[in-house]
């Protein structure tokens, strides 16, 4: 039976009405800054020589290629924790495997890669090995009631957002879903395991992002149903929740663990039960060309939290802009917690008004 048409909506729905009706993002890249919280630091010894970058209109691989052109590398012997915006400033940090080999001669970088520090380590940057990243936002051009900005930062802090895969998961358009339904169906194949994992990846992101888009709807997305299964803060622990009680919902409340939505795949040991596994199966009936692709390829079925919590939420004004700095943690995504403040974000300067020159 073929899927339903596949269209990702112009926006996740919000769990509270948004204070600001409209901003711009990404004026120019400085709009828009990250900085990567690893999940260890490099020791001083060792044969992977860690380098921290901060990049300006670069994408992540592109450095790392650049990187490994420098050290006289394999791209594979370069590692890093997580792919970072092009369009933005980011500071991250790189690995590169130098086994009996002395770190390369310092070198002119081109605009807009900047190495800040080096050392040694021994072993490589692995992806996902990051505790999260620090974000500092501006928003343009903003229209709105300003002035909720502290009840709204405060509120966003205290409950959590919805926890969606933002729409870089989905490629520009949302080709990387597109081609995996296409892949699914016999119509492509991607080239590589890369290609072929990024494809799974936006296919299990969309079917995520379904059913907690459903949970949201109903008010369900920080409330535990019968069923469930739940994870601990800030681990992939799960346990199972057959009969959520008041405990339960005061650790939610306090933020120690969080309902849970599906990564579908091949079937896992744990599933969840009763109201939470009815409301999946309704969600996902609709795309059973797409579970079956996911299972004919290997993909193996995980759970991710309905919800995501900020830390160190900040808002200030001036002006007609908006500066938010905040932490996520690893997983999470900037533009999942822009939506619950902004109803239409339109993207880079004004046609015509380019501010700032891109880097490379």
């Amino acid at each position: 039976m073929p899927d339903r048409e596949i269209r990702l909506p112009a926006r996740w729905p919000a769990a509270a009405t948004p204070p600001l009706r409209s901003a711009r993002l990404r004026v120019s890249p400085e709009d828009f800054v990250v900085e990567e919280l690893p999940a260890a630091s490099p020791d001083g010894a060792g044969e992977h020589l860690w380098v921290q970058v901060r990049k300006r209109g670069w994408n992540t691989a592109d450095v790392a290629r650049a990187l490994a052109r420098w050290a006289g590398v394999r791209p594979r012997q370069v590692g890093y924790a997580g792919r970072k915006d092009r369009h933005a400033v980011t500071t991250q940090w790189f690995s590169l495997h130098l086994p009996g080999r002395p770190d390369p001669a310092p070198a002119a970088w081109p605009t807009g890669i900047e190495v800040l520090a080096t050392a040694r380590h021994g072993r490589k940057l692995q992806r996902g090995a990051l505790r999260g990243n620090a974000f500092r936002i501006t928003l343009r051009a903003v229209r709105g009631d300003t002035s909720a900005l502290g009840d709204w930062a405060e509120a966003v802090a205290r409950r959590g957002f919805p926890n969606y895969f933002g729409p870089q998961r989905f490629g520009r358009g949302g080709a990387n879903l597109a081609q995996a339904a296409d892949w699914f169906a016999g119509r492509y194949r991607p080239r590589g395991k890369a290609a072929a994992g990024m494809l799974l990846s936006a296919a299990r992101a969309f079917l995520f992002n379904r059913v907690l888009a459903a949970r949201v709807a109903d008010g369900s997305w920080r409330r535990a149903l019968p069923g469930e299964l739940m994870m601990l803060d800030g681990s992939r622990s799960l346990f199972a929740a057959p009969d959520p009680d008041a405990v339960l919902q005061a650790r939610i409340d306090a933020g120690d663990a969080h309902p849970t939505g599906p990564l579908p795949g091949k079937p896992a040991a744990l599933q969840p039960e009763a109201a939470v596994a009815a409301l999946e199966q309704r969600v996902l009936q609709d795309h059973p060309a797409l579970l079956a692709g996911l299972v004919a390829q290997g993909a193996q079925a995980a759970r991710r939290p309905l919800r995501a919590r900020p830390e160190g939420v900040a808002v200030a004004v001036d002006g007609d802009s908006v500066i938010l700095s905040f932490t996520l943690g690893a997983g999470s995504y900037a533009t999942a917690l822009l939506g619950e403040l902004v109803e239409t974000v339109a993207e880079g300067p004004v046609e015509g008004r380019d501010a700032t020159p891109r880097g490379a």
